[in-house]
């Protein structure tokens, strides 16, 4: 991570779970950190609690990553207070209980926005300003083992993940798509997806939790994406997936 200290990474989905888990682990390697979601005060909370050295490299800032306008404010913040972005973690995500045939569409549509085009938005940012500093950057994107086969976890239940691996599944393409991307306009910029099962965070609904075997901790996550960017210049982790020892 030496190559790295100093840098500017940004994580959205700062608030909570994985990404307030990535947020301090990025703080602890000497990174300058902006953390973007809708809850501030969330990380305002616990940016209170960190060493005081670290306070003052972690940035939280408001961003809806649903909302383009709402994105592009933030990194133009970004970029005229801390001069570019050299990582970026897309992290927000949402995910809603329910059957697709029978969800309200306004809800549908919120986890497609969040989950497909808060990446693209946050993605096209971070890239424009990797690729006009010349900066070797890496993009890392948190998809799920939904964006692999479509689970079904509600017993005997309906199942009740609707569009949410659509949504995952769009993101495992899309990181391929950036990889050609990123090569294709002659950068040396990275992507990886890093594909948990079930995580102990806030997205997952507690009965999920309490059904199945001991989960994934935020940290568990967190340290798959510290990994990635320990990684040598010629060497790129496409995708991590990393699932509780005893999970399907």
């Amino acid at each position: 991570m030496e190559r790295w200290q100093g840098c500017v990474a940004v994580v959205t989905g700062a608030s909570s779970g994985i990404g307030a888990a990535t947020v301090k682990d990025l703080l602890k390697a000497n990174l300058v950190v902006v953390g973007l979601a809708r809850r501030l005060q969330r990380m305002e909370e616990y940016k209170a609690e960190l060493p005081a050295e670290q306070q003052k490299r972690f940035h939280p800032y408001t961003c809806d990553v649903t909302s383009q306008e709402s994105v592009d404010q933030a990194f133009n913040w970004i970029i005229k207070e801390l001069d570019g972005v050299d990582i970026l973690v897309n992290n927000a995500g949402v995910f809603k209980t329910g059957q697709a045939v029978t969800l309200d569409p306004v809800e549908l549509q919120q986890v497609v926005q969040t989950n497909i085009m808060g990446v693209v938005y946050c993605t096209q940012r971070a890239f424009k300003s990797m690729k006009e500093r010349n900066f070797d950057g890496h993009v890392v994107n948190i998809n799920s083992v939904a964006g692999h086969s479509v689970l079904h976890l509600s017993g005997n239940a309906p199942p009740g993940m609707n569009v949410c691996p659509a949504t995952k599944h769009a993101v495992t393409a899309i990181t391929e798509v950036y990889r050609q991307e990123f090569r294709g306009l002659k950068t040396n910029i990275k992507i990886t997806s890093v594909s948990p099962g079930l995580v102990d965070t806030e997205l997952v609904p507690e009965y999920y939790k309490k059904s199945a075997p001991p989960i994934l901790k935020p940290k568990d996550v967190s340290s798959c994406i510290l990994f990635t960017l320990s990684t040598p210049p010629h060497m790129q982790v496409h995708e991590i997936t990393v699932k509780p020892l005893l999970g399907e």
